[in-house]
């Protein structure tokens, strides 16, 4: 199967009322293709990062009441999981795709990456595009541009992901449903290779230097 890109139907999947019928229509319409993307780009990922990094398609397997207001894969460097390690991922809400990096609260690098941020901000902020955006809630859709954001507010982050257990962060790219890059595949997933690029420091950085 190649990658063809997303339609309007694919982002309406997530105005489809009830936890059994938003998931049924997911599982057959959306999720073959992150599962599409996941293989395309573990290669690619595997050769950026110089290590092996394993596709983890969300499966929702905790919800139980309320339906996902978003969807996504994940690409780590464990077979088994991702959510404790720094990890990339292309995923969807309904108004947007996102392309980002990602160190949520159930990784214990999130200190690593926080004193790291601290100690190469400048570089930071020089070398990452400026309409990357910054978020510290991976279920929200919102995010701040880094372009509109100030010392204070990476000290901000940089502060919570050192003192608050559930804290999180993500960096990376937001396309809009309606841009006509969502529905070229190829040229999409050019996009999203070109973001993680850009995203690799952001990762390497969340790890111990050796």
């Amino acid at each position: 199967m190649t990658f063809s890109g997303f339609t309007a139907k694919d982002f309406d999947v997530f105005e489809i009322p009830g936890l059994e019928p938003r998931m049924e229509v997911l599982i057959q319409q959306v999720r073959p293709k992150l599962e599409v993307i996941g293989e395309e780009l573990a290669p690619f990922l595997t050769d950026l990062c110089g290590e092996t990094m394993h596709v983890h398609v969300a499966k929702h397997a905790r919800r139980k009441v309320n339906p996902p207001i978003d969807t996504w894969v994940a690409w780590a460097a464990n077979k088994r999981g991702y959510k404790a390690l720094p990890h990339f991922e292309v995923g969807m809400f309904a108004s947007h795709i996102f392309v980002i990096f990602a160190v949520i609260y159930e990784s214990p690098n999130k200190i690593t990456f926080a004193q790291a941020l601290e100690a190469n901000l400048s570089d930071v902020r020089a070398n990452l595009p400026g309409h990357f955006y910054w978020s510290m809630d991976h279920m929200a859709p919102q995010g701040t541009e880094q372009q509109q954001m100030d010392t204070e507010e990476f000290q901000s982050i940089i502060n919570k992901l050192q003192q608050v257990k559930k804290a999180e962060v993500m960096c990376g790219l937001r396309i809009d449903r309606n841009d006509p890059l969502v529905s070229d595949g190829a040229a999409l997933l050019q996009t999203v290779r070109s973001t993680f690029e850009h995203l690799l420091p952001l990762y390497r950085m969340a790890f111990p230097k050796e």
